[in-house]
Parts: structure tokens; C-alpha cells; sequence
């Protein structure tokens, strides 16, 4: 017999664009789909540990985007650091993007900005001061979703990326959002 907690699928909202489309925390048996959007969507790949991790430490801002026909077509995760603050040496948490990805036939219609803003409330249960991410300088459309949810450029990260690109770091205190 299985508890409610391990069926239960907890729908955060629909896309207003299309509400063929819906955001649901991952799942275990998820993750082979997201590993298959992250392959073909971005440059990075990462172990399947990796998510593995990521999943099992931080499971409410471990989101996907589904079609209706139960298709994974989008994702991200996010993980909390502890650093110092911007601002002074006391160390505080930070939400981290690590990644996030849209199949390309389902960009521009709203995906990546309903996952950014749900993943963003449900990991302000870890006491999130900031929120940081790295961001391809050559990403005009992440970048600028990101400036539309207030993140500023506090950087660039020289050489980030594996091809040798630079990366902005970007930030948003928690009470901005």
C-alpha cells in the first residue's frame, strides 16, 4: 500500500498561453526525460547522479513542465548554498539555479517564466536570502527574462562554460521577488 505523499502529483499552475500545459515537481521516474530535454536543449550535461541529488535534497523546487499527453518538455532545479552575503562576511542561504531547459518546439508561450516563478516560491521554504544563477552572455532571451523577474548582473564569470563562453552572474534578493 502506497501513502497519498508518494502518489499525490502536485500541480502548481497552468500556463495561462496554453492550458495544455502544466508545472508538477519531479518525480524519480522523471528524470531520464529531463536528462533527454537537457541533452538536446543545452550544451551541459550532467550525470544522472547529479539530478539524482539534486531531486532527493531539494524536491520542492525540482519542477517539470508537462504536455497533455504527459510529455516532459521543460525543467528546472535550483539547489541552496550557504555563502557570505554581497553585502558583509555573515554567510546566509542562496538559492542556486542550476539549470533549466524548455524543448524547443514549446518556447515562447510562457514556460520558463511559470517554472522560474514557482520553483522561486517553493524554495523560499529553505529561508532563501538570495537567489543567484550564471547565465550565457550570448542568452538574450534567458537574460532577459531574468531582468524582467528584477535580477541584476553582478558580474561575469571569464571562461565558465566548458566551450570557453563567459557567464554573467546575475542576483535577486529574496525580498525583491
Amino acid at each position: 500500500m502506497t501513502t497519498n505523499k508518494e502518489t499525490k502529483t502536485n500541480i502548481f499552475n497552468t500556463i495561462k498561453n496554453d492550458p495544455e500545459f502544466w508545472i508538477r515537481k519531479c518525480r524519480s521516474e522523471d528524470l531520464d526525460d529531463v536528462i533527454d530535454v537537457n541533452e538536446k536543449e543545452l550544451p551541459e550535461d550532467y550525470p544522472y547522479f547529479f539530478y539524482k541529488n539534486i531531486l532527493d535534497d531539494f524536491p520542492e523546487c525540482f519542477l517539470v513542465a508537462q504536455n497533455q499527453h504527459g510529455k516532459i518538455i521543460a525543467y528546472i532545479m535550483w539547489r541552496v548554498e550557504k555563502a557570505p552575503s554581497a553585502n558583509s562576511l555573515k554567510y546566509i542561504n542562496k538559492g542556486h539555479l542550476v539549470s533549466i531547459a524548455v524543448s524547443e518546439g514549446f518556447r515562447r508561450k510562457g514556460i520558463a517564466k511559470a517554472l522560474l516563478s514557482n520553483s522561486m516560491k517553493a524554495i523560499q521554504k529553505y529561508k532563501i536570502h538570495e537567489y543567484v544563477l550564471e547565465v550565457r552572455v550570448s542568452n538574450y532571451t534567458a537574460i532577459r527574462l531574468y531582468e524582467k523577474l528584477n535580477y541584476k548582473i553582478e558580474s561575469i564569470k571569464k571562461n565558465y562554460y566548458r566551450d570557453g563562453e563567459n557567464a554573467y552572474f546575475m542576483t535577486l534578493d529574496a525580498k525583491d521577488f
